[in-house]
């Protein structure tokens, strides 16, 4: 192979990123939600409609109902809920958790996930590809992070309602929320299909499907 030919192959591939979404192009992009979403976000309001206020978001300042069956509430705030957040590859949430509440087993397939305890005990666990569960109790002022894609889970161990303000590298992380995806889809996943899965009767799986309206 000649020097100049793996000089072009070189310059063909891609190099690396550290960051989930695609690098912005722009000092901002307002996001229009009313446009289609592309590979790198929504499509940029025009710049002489943008205002102050599209800077700036209070809707994490408010705590969330946990009055439901896990007892914990998350707020997102991604580029739905914050429109100028658009292509800047960051997002955050606030979530709730009553005592005893959990924030059931999920994933972020689009984005490492970093978050900071506010107020509570938790425990905070995650499993990785090779079924390694790591956790540890965690209170006001510890951090914590969640490789992209790994299952994890917050549990409220204190006595008091605890509170956590998480943050991610895409401005739509996306969440796979696994007692929802397997047991709440639509269309269903075949009955079948899941008493293979846990290796239970067909009773458990209707048990479990009527705790979530299914």
């Amino acid at each position: 192979m000649t020097s100049e030919l793996c000089l072009i192959l070189l310059l063909l591939l891609p190099f690396p990123s550290h960051s989930a979404d695609p690098d912005p192009l722009q000092d901002f992009c307002i996001a229009d939600l009313k446009g289609t979403i592309s590979a790198n976000g929504f499509p940029c309001k025009l710049a002489s409609n943008v205002t102050s206020d599209d800077f700036f978001f209070d809707g994490l300042s408010q705590e969330g109902s946990t009055n439901n069956s896990f007892g914990s509430s998350v707020t997102q705030g991604n580029v739905l809920a914050f429109p100028g957040l658009n292509t800047l590859g960051i997002s955050m949430n606030r979530v709730d958790i009553a005592p005893g509440g959990l924030n059931p087993p999920h994933s972020h397939p689009r984005a490492t996930e970093s978050g900071i305890v506010v107020q509570g005990k938790l425990l905070v666990g995650l499993i990785t590809t090779g079924n390694v569960f790591y956790s540890k109790n965690l209170t006001a002022g510890q951090m914590f992070v969640i490789p992209r894609g790994l299952v994890h889970f917050q549990l409220n161990v204190g006595q008091e309602k605890a509170l956590i303000f998480t943050a991610f590298n895409s401005h739509l992380p996306g969440a796979v929320v696994l007692p929802l995806n397997l047991f709440a889809s639509t269309a269903s996943v075949p009955d079948n299909v899941l008493t293979k899965a846990f290796q239970v009767e067909q009773t458990v799986i209707d048990e479990i499907k009527s705790k979530f309206g299914g």
